[in-house]
């Protein structure tokens, strides 16, 4: 299990959330085969998402988060639960290109940057919230920093980072986020500022050995922290052959007439873990039955 913590400063200025994202961004390459650049991208983009779930106040209420910059990785989706348990889906998931100018992998080119960023929080209300910023990098981490000083008028810092292996396997992941808090002071800000233009990388700082909690007090270092909670997180679908049948009677009747009239089965695969739920012609009929009634 991944591993988030979060933390405040004494003096009230300032919050911060870090993870260790390695376990679910590995698990991410394994279920949608991603190449390199694409596992940093769509990595990035559900630590993002996992942290964004764990800062949401509701039990039942959930985040997603929707990039899609007219790259050639298409769409990319996160959807994270207030747990920080997240899931994640790419519309192409291989995409090779040349390192950028940097020596790194090309996330923004293979995130594009004409388009959107869109965050949808599911909290419980009679319509989600729907906040959304015009794309300004593709690299995410600048983008969910954008998002908030944006849309939710929170100034923020956001620092992303996916380490990949030659062999496509995902070696560190993680992320933080820091937000300032009403009534912040210049000193305080001007710390901060300091901090980030000193930090090193997310993903050095794991292959350092530092965890969690090392990197949420080194983004605020020099402040006094009271840590707030932690918690383990994962990748997880919350998919369902429940789930399917409903959205299989929502396509209409006369839809499901023609599937049953098939004598070919039905197969219908979860875009977020790719499992299969396989319906016969008799199953069909049944879910017309129970759509009627």
């Amino acid at each position: 299990m991944d591993k988030v913590v979060r933390y405040i400063t004494q003096d009230g200025s300032a919050f911060v959330i870090a993870c260790d994202s390695t376990e679910t961004v590995s698990e991410l390459e394994r279920i949608h085969k991603t190449s390199a650049t694409v596992t940093a991208a769509l990595g990035r983009l559900i630590t993002a998402c996992s942290m964004m779930g764990d800062m949401l106040k509701g039990k039942e209420d959930t985040v997603t988060v929707r990039i899609n910059g007219a790259g050639p990785a298409g769409d990319l989706i996160a959807v994270s639960d207030s747990s920080g348990n997240a899931r994640a889906y790419v519309q192409n998931p291989v995409v090779e290109l040349p390192l950028n100018n940097k020596g790194k992998l090309d996330v923004s080119g293979a995130v594009g940057t004409d388009g959107m960023l869109y965050v949808i929080k599911d909290i419980g209300l009679k319509e989600p919230y729907v906040g959304q910023t015009p794309i300004i990098s593709g690299e995410i981490a600048e983008d969910i920093t954008n998002y908030f000083a944006t849309s939710e008028q929170t100034p923020s810092v956001c620092a992303l980072g996916v380490l990949v292996n030659p062999d496509l396997s995902v070696q560190h992941a993680g992320g933080f986020i820091i937000q300032l808090l009403p009534g912040c002071e210049e000193e305080a800000i001007s710390k901060i500022e300091e901090n980030i233009g000193e930090i090193e990388s997310v993903t050095t700082m794991l292959s350092n050995g530092m965890n969690a909690d090392d990197i949420a007090k080194r983004a605020l270092k020099g402040f006094e922290l009271d840590k707030l909670d932690e918690s383990e997180f994962c990748y997880k679908c919350n998919c369902s052959k429940e789930r399917v049948e409903n959205a299989l009677i929502s396509t209409g009747i006369e839809n499901l007439k023609e599937m049953a009239a098939d004598s070919k089965n039905t197969e219908v695969d979860c875009h977020f873990c790719n499992k299969k739920y396989v319906f016969t012609p008799e199953d069909i009929k049944k879910l017309i039955d129970n759509a009627v009634k």
